[in-house]
């Protein structure tokens, strides 16, 4: 009996843990990426920031729109699945409007959110 508790609470544990049960901390845990996956989110950061044609604030978080060009959606992409990894509390909304009208990006979250975004993501506001 003992041994069957065991393997239910090692499943049941980080099961938890992703479905949100705890909440991480509002830091950029860079540790989790490589030195090459970092350098490369950098250069994503910079040519999305290039793109950026109008941020929006909203009640728990930003959104960042961006002019539509072939590029754009790929860096979009790609930064979100490097961001996700560091900085676990986002909540990430990617719209993309018909008829090659502009891409959104919407980082929200929980209360606190909005002014790590303010704070992290300053050049983007720019």
């Amino acid at each position: 009996m003992t041994s069957l508790f065991v393997i239910l609470l090692a499943v049941v544990q980080p099961l938890t843990a992703w479905a949100g049960a705890q909440e991480s901390p509002f830091v950029c845990n860079l540790g989790v990426l490589t030195a090459e996956d970092r350098a490369r989110k950098e250069e994503i950061s910079r040519s999305l920031r290039g793109l950026i044609a109008q941020v929006r604030e909203l009640p728990d978080g930003f959104e960042f729109q961006f002019r539509s060009q072939p590029t754009t959606l790929p860096l979009i992409g790609e930064w979100t699945w490097t961001e996700r990894l560091c900085c676990p509390f986002f909540d990430f909304d990617i719209r993309i409007e018909r008829e090659g009208g502009p891409i959104a990006l919407r980082l929200t979250g929980r209360p606190g959110t909005k002014e790590f975004i303010r704070a992290d993501l300053a050049p983007w506001m720019k």
